[in-house]
């Protein structure tokens, strides 16, 4: 059988293909800009794709297409395909129909952590020898590619409430029909696609409404926008997980203000101690969620706490850059104002010596819009010094600068930013820079500077 991919380069379409190639089919592809990691991964398999779309270069004999969310009606790809009746699909739609109708779902939604959350419950099973499916969003270190079949019935997927496709507006996790759903949190985010946060809460609900009565939804007791959601209607098992020790949260978590030792207590009962290198009180909760879910699915504690604490993360999220003396440079991939101020948070807690200095690129198209300028002040509180790059589309982020609560900077350009940084930067601090796109390549180029 041979599919063909329209939109292969991204992370999401990249692991479709790749499970395609694993399933035996013949695999092509095509999209606007091919880049590694992807670029890579699909070289790798032996997948063929080209950059650039040119309706007239369409392979027709392709048995079925799979089109990307990022391509709409008068797209010149798209239209060749529907005006020639090809059969086509959407990502989530194939990955329903040919990859998990006989698989145990695991599934991680909400609006911050699936990529880590995701990686770690697929990392933890691997470990345990349980030989796990998966798709994830991003570069796990502990696995091979961010998608693979696997031998199990298990199957981990990060569950992204971002619309499906052109003719599909439903949210990709409505195609999963999840047996274990891990609810990390909801917030307002993608303002290209939702009006506003209750829009989100109803497909959340719409979400555990696909949850069978037999199975199970993990979910963040302190999170009050998902107390909101599972009251509107909950068919299945609940199990909390909270890092409030005054809930009643059958997973809690005790822990000291650097967040690398932590202590996992089930119904109040220690469940195992971890230590690993990951920091922030995010990442615990990310912990517990996973250890709530995988114990439900069979896990013992031993697996659990191995597979933690040899969990090496993932690309992009608290990666470290390098180090330019005593100068330490992180890059990290938080552009949501909650997941900027956990994230700092957590690094600052973790400092021993000098400043916390912030890159950031508005770049989000929640961003873009405006709608999180007045948040941010409070978003970056934890930063000594601030430096953000401002998106044009952004008229409201200029008005808000004054209300920052340390010294915070705004440039049109990536050079104006990073030679502004370079001046400030002194011995000893620590940097980190945060964006969901490229940012101008500045993570590399300011270490260099700083070299």
């Amino acid at each position: 059988m041979h599919i063909h991919i329209v939109g292969i380069a991204g992370t999401f379409m990249a692991g479709v293909a790749s499970l395609a190639r694993e399933l035996g089919y013949t695999v092509t592809g095509e999209d606007e800009a091919c880049y590694p990691p992807m670029s890579t991964q699909l070289e790798a398999q032996g997948i063929s794709f080209r950059e650039g779309y040119d309706a007239s270069q369409l392979p027709l004999d392709a048995d079925c297409y799979v089109i990307g969310n990022a391509l709409s009606r008068g797209h010149p790809v798209v239209e060749r395909i529907m005006n020639e009746r090809l059969p086509y699909y959407s990502g989530a739609g194939w990955l329903r129909d040919f990859v998990l109708k006989d698989k145990h779902v695991i599934a991680v939604a909400g609006t911050h952590g699936k990529t880590t959350t995701s990686a770690l419950a697929a990392h933890i099973l691997q470990q345990a020898g349980f030989e796990p499916g998966y798709l994830i969003g991003g570069v796990v270190r502990d696995l091979p590619t961010s998608a693979h079949l696997g031998r199990s019935k298990y199957f981990v997927i990060e569950a992204d409430e971002y619309d499906t496709a052109f003719f599909d507006k439903r949210p990709k996790f409505m195609h999963y029909a999840p047996n274990t759903l891990i609810l990390n949190n909801c917030e307002f985010d993608h303002a290209d696609i939702y009006p506003n946060l209750e829009a989100i809460m109803q497909q959340f609900h719409y979400l555990c409404r696909t949850v069978a009565g037999r199975d199970a939804i993990i979910a963040n007791a302190m999170d009050p926008h998902l107390r909101d959601v599972l009251a509107r209607g909950c068919w299945s098992e609940l199990i909390n997980f909270s890092l409030d020790n005054d809930s009643d949260a059958a997973w809690q978590a005790d822990f000291g203000a650097h967040t690398r030792e932590f202590t996992i207590t089930h119904r109040g009962k220690i469940f195992c101690d971890v230590r690993w290198n990951h920091m922030g009180k995010h990442n615990i909760s990310n912990a517990l969620a996973v250890a709530a879910a995988l114990h439900h699915v069979g896990l013992s504690s031993e697996q659990i706490c191995q597979g933690l604490e040899s969990f090496r993360g993932v690309k992009r999220r608290m990666e470290l850059v390098g180090c330019a003396g005593d100068i330490t440079i992180y890059d990290d991939f938080a552009h949501h104002p909650t997941a900027i101020q956990t994230t700092l948070e957590g690094l600052k807690a973790n400092l021993e010596q000098g400043r916390l200095l912030a890159i950031a690129e508005c770049a989000s198209n929640s961003m873009k819009k405006g709608v999180f300028a007045s948040r941010l002040p409070d978003a970056f509180s934890a930063a000594d010094e601030v430096f953000l790059l401002k998106s044009d589309e952004d008229d409201d982020l200029p008005n808000m600068m004054g209300a920052f609560h340390n010294s915070a900077h705004l440039f049109n350009s990536v050079d104006e930013l990073l030679t502004a940084a370079v001046k400030s930067v002194r011995p000893s601090d620590t940097i980190l820079v945060m964006s969901n796109k490229g940012f101008g390549g500045i993570q590399q180029r300011l270490l260099d500077a700083l070299r």
